[in-house]
């Protein structure tokens, strides 16, 4: 059994140390994409891998971040019922869910599926964090006859598949135009601390971006890499992604100087990476046509794109709504808030393998035609 670090200083320095070896070990310049994998990926040490607390709806509980089925579990019930007809669409059996956090996503998704008849196959969980994967089988353990985990995908697979939150983090690249020039930038050690350096690169943005001025902004490669790999593997199913994020012309305004990137930590939020590694969630923005031209390279169709509002309320938030309590309802409506998560979260619908459709989740509200 590997030992986990847990108390903050030991575990930032042992992380740190880490990161420093292998800034050293490919002489001296690490790009941001290794250093963002490296901090919250690292086996042991790194945000996902290590037991600090992650989700949870206030600070005192030692969480940094609240996602939408911590916040209601009438998220849940409403994505059950996309996944369920997709599962009918698709005519398949299995349900594929990636990064699960807490397992509230699954425990919904599966209790709303067992009210309604309609429970899968087979619910099969993809995530690289072995202490959120103990936390999912505590939350799962009425289910333990059909949840399986698995941390790597098979050669060839069938199903529908349902990620929250998956895609934003994701390693990302940096690229920082100064004055005209474009460089990629990377972590370099300034004597025990990290710092920035940016070195000349032919990385671009996939648009060109307007205005003489400086620009920091993030390319999404090893995201679109993933969605090819599940292009690769899934023969015959469904995808849905549901990430805050924009389209390429929204992503890549030349007014969006600063990029995307952010960092969570005791629900704060602040876009230094480089300080309390390892404590941090580090994030990025999804550039939902860069996913949506990834999709179509891999085979897939685009079946929708919309925000989470449209999808929610699609999916048949009315009468969730009616027949909760008062708080409830309170809770429920944060997920459809302009000013919540019901617009800069979105949400794209994939398939492969069967006859495209139009899901019940982007009925009304589709922006397709803005990716």
């Amino acid at each position: 059994m590997r030992v986990v670090t847990t108390e903050p200083s030991s575990l930032t320095s042992a992380l740190q140390s880490r990161i420093a070896k292998e800034i050293a070990a490919v002489g001296g310049w690490l790009p941001f994409d290794r250093f963002m994998e490296l901090a919250l990926y690292a086996p042991g040490l790194g945000y996902y891998a290590n037991e600090t607390a992650k989700f949870g709806a206030m600070p005192e509980s030692g969480s940094d971040f609240v996602t939408a089925p911590e916040i209601s579990p009438i998220f849940g019930q409403l994505v059950a019922s996309q996944l369920r007809e997709a599962l009918q669409k698709t005519q398949t059996q299995d349900l594929w869910e990636f990064g699960a956090g807490t397992g509230a996503l699954a425990l919904q998704i599966l209790d709303e599926l067992a009210a309604q008849g309609a429970l899968p196959r087979s619910y099969t969980i993809v995530d690289l964090s072995g202490t959120l994967r103990a936390r999912q089988k505590l939350a799962l353990a009425k289910y333990e006859s059909l949840v399986r985990w698995v941390d790597m995908l098979p050669e060839s697979m069938e199903g529908v598949i349902i990620g929250n939150e998956v895609l934003d983090a994701m390693p990302v690249q940096l690229l920082q135009r100064t004055k005209g020039q474009w460089s990629e930038r990377g972590v370099v050690m300034n004597g025990d601390e990290f710092a920035w350096e940016d070195r000349p690169s032919e990385l671009r943005p996939p648009v060109d971006i307007g205005g003489p001025h400086d620009f920091l902004t993030e390319i999404h490669r090893q995201g679109e890499a993933f969605i090819h790999t599940l292009g690769e593997r899934l023969t015959r199913g469904a995808a849905f992604f549901i990430d805050y994020g924009f389209g390429e012309s929204e992503y890549y305004h030349e007014q969006r100087h600063m990029g995307t990137l952010v960092c969570h930590y005791q629900h704060q939020v602040d876009n230094d990476p480089l300080v309390l590694v390892g404590l941090k969630d580090i994030t990025a923005h999804v550039n939902f046509t860069g996913t949506a031209v990834a999709a179509q390279d891999a085979g897939f169709d685009v079946l929708g794109y919309t925000n989470q509002a449209h999808f929610l309320i699609n999916c048949g938030l009315a009468p969730k709504l009616d027949a909760a309590s008062l708080k409830a309802r309170s809770m429920a409506s944060k997920l459809v808030m302009e000013h919540e998560m019901g617009e800069l979260f979105k949400v794209i619908g994939l398939s492969k393998g069967v006859e495209p459709w139009t899901p019940l989740g982007f009925v009304q509200g589709d922006r397709t035609h803005r990716l």
